[in-house]
C-alpha cells in the first residue's frame, strides 16, 4: 500500500478498497477455485456535497444476520454493486434497498437520512446493514447542533412524501439527494432545515 500511495505524489486525495469481482463485474475473481483479493488505491476526491439520485430496487433484499453475512460492507458488495449497476440502467446513481420486512434499510453504497418537517430520522440498525462510521457520526453532530433524529423503522412510503434526503458514507462523506424515483427534491440552503447542518458536517467530518 505504502508503495501505491508514493506514485501519486504528495497532497492527493486517496481511497484504499478491497476489490473482488470477475471482469464483468458479476461476480469473484476464481482462479482454480481459489478467490482472489485485489487491494486497489485511487484517487477520490470529495465530492463537495454533489447531489444524487435514489430509485428503489426492486429485485433484491438485504438478508437477515441468520441467512448471511451483514455486519460488513464487503460482504454484501458483489450482490449490491450488481443492483447499483441496476439502478444506473434505470437513470438513477444510487438504490434504496430494503430489508427481509419490506423496510428501508440502505442505498447500495451507503446509509440513508430522510428529513420532514424539521426532524431527520435513519433507519435503526437491526442486524440487516452496516450501520457506518460516518452515519453514526452524523447522527451525532445532528443531536449536537440540536436537530431531534429518530432512529427507527423506515417505510419505503415515507420516502414519497419527505422534505430531504441524504445519505452517508466513507466516500461521500454526506451527500444530499435531488431525486427520488419522480420526485425531484432540493437540498436546503435555510439554516432552520435540517440538511444545512449537514453541511459543518461535511467540514468536520472530512
Amino acid at each position: 500500500m505504502h508503495e501505491a500511495i508514493r506514485r501519486f505524489g504528495p497532497r492527493r486525495a486517496l481511497r484504499a478498497a478491497d476489490v473482488l469481482g470477475d471482469e464483468g463485474g458479476q461476480g469473484p475473481i476464481s482462479v482454480d477455485g481459489i478467490l482472489q483479493f485485489l487491494l486497489c488505491v485511487y484517487h477520490s476526491p470529495m465530492r463537495a456535497g454533489t447531489p444524487t439520485t435514489l430509485g428503489l430496487c426492486r429485485t433484491i433484499r438485504r438478508p437477515t444476520p441468520e441467512s448471511a453475512p451483514t455486519d460488513a460492507r464487503q460482504a454484501a458488495s458483489i450482490q449490491l454493486l450488481a443492483r447499483a449497476a441496476e439502478m444506473m440502467k434505470r437513470g438513477f446513481q444510487n438504490g434504496i434497498v430494503l430489508d427481509a420486512l419490506g423496510n428501508v434499510a440502505e442505498t447500495c453504497s451507503s446509509n440513508i437520512f430522510l428529513a420532514k418537517n424539521g426532524i431527520v430520522a435513519t433507519p435503526i440498525p437491526n442486524g440487516t446493514f452496516l450501520a457506518g462510521i460516518t452515519r453514526n457520526r452524523t447522527v451525532k453532530l445532528l443531536r449536537n447542533a440540536g436537530i431531534t433524529v429518530e432512529e427507527r423503522t423506515v417505510t419505503p412510503a415515507e420516502l414519497d412524501d419527505v422534505d430531504e434526503l441524504f445519505t452517508t458514507g466513507n466516500a461521500g462523506k454526506v451527500q444530499p439527494v435531488s431525486r427520488y424515483e419522480s420526485h425531484d427534491l432540493q437540498p436546503a440552503r435555510s439554516p432552520a432545515r435540517p440538511t444545512s447542518s449537514t453541511w459543518r458536517i461535511r467540514a468536520r467530518s472530512g
